[in-house]
């Protein structure tokens, strides 16, 4: 996938992610992007684990819910992290 592909899926996950987290009133869509491209990196790692599978490589559903699931992780541990402030 070209990296506009993955700049647009990584800031449609990260932004769905956000609205899932409820932290969207909070984030920028620089933020949401690059949190949605390490999102889908991070979801791409679990789910080679959990399935034996390569990393989703083209764009699809599965490619934005693998993404979208990536970012919603790193914002859980960032909440956590942060002392459970939204």
């Amino acid at each position: 996938m070209s990296i506009i592909g993955w700049l647009i899926i990584g800031g449609l996950a990260g932004w769905f992610a956000s609205l899932i987290m409820g932290t969207s009133h909070r984030q920028g869509c620089i933020t949401n992007i690059v949190l949605g491209i390490v999102g889908a990196f991070v979801g791409g790692i679990v789910w080679a684990m959990i399935s034996g599978d390569d990393f989703v490589a083209d764009f699809s559903l599965g490619t934005f819910v693998v993404a979208t699931f990536g970012a919603v992780v790193l914002l859980a541990i960032a909440r956590a992290l942060s002392g459970g402030r939204p």
